[in-house]
């Protein structure tokens, strides 16, 4: 289902200024309170790289996280760290929470949302315990690919920084 570790890319715009775009179908936000970074200030390679698909990723401040997207839940790991979506356009997004978390077996992840389930940015994902994440010495940054980038033609993460949950920081255009 998802694309991973395809390394198409599609035409990516990175911009601390928020940008008017025109005819776009797809719509990023963020997941948590906190500071949006570009995707390859990850310090994992395989998202850092793009190994996965394009994106970005929050650094939270609290560890309640909501939906990237407006779709429905696809997929929720078994060790509850990382959930999949699907976007009414066909995108598959992946929100993977914190860094090397899945060793962790779920303890400090309490997922909120079921398999099937519509999602919107409002929608609660997951409360994360990030003390937790520090105390496993994780990096909890919270991060947003879409894993079928071969069907994005365009890609823009428009709003880099503090963040609100909820806030639009990207868009995307899938091919005609």
């Amino acid at each position: 289902m998802f694309g991973f570790f395809k390394k198409k890319e599609a035409k990516n715009e990175e911009t601390t200024a928020p940008t008017t775009v025109v005819s776009l179908d797809g719509e990023l936000f963020a997941p948590a309170n906190g500071k949006v970074i570009a995707i390859g200030e990850v310090s994992d390679p395989v998202f850092g790289e793009k190994m996965m698909g394009d994106g970005y990723a929050v650094v939270p401040t609290d560890g309640k996280i909501h939906a990237p997207v407006k779709g429905k839940v696809t997929s929720i790991f078994p060790t509850k760290h990382a959930v999949g979506f699907i976007m009414d356009n066909g995108a598959e997004v992946l929100l993977h929470m914190g860094l090397d978390t899945v060793e962790l077996n779920g303890a400090p992840f309490k997922i909120s949302v079921k398999e099937g389930q519509t999602v919107t940015p409002e929608t609660l994902v997951a409360t994360v315990d990030l003390d937790a994440l520090v105390t496993a010495g994780k990096d909890n940054a919270m991060v947003v690919v879409i894993t079928n980038m071969d069907k994005v033609d365009t890609f823009s993460v428009t709003e880099l920084g503090d963040a609100p949950a909820g806030k639009t920081v990207g868009s995307f255009k899938t091919k005609a």
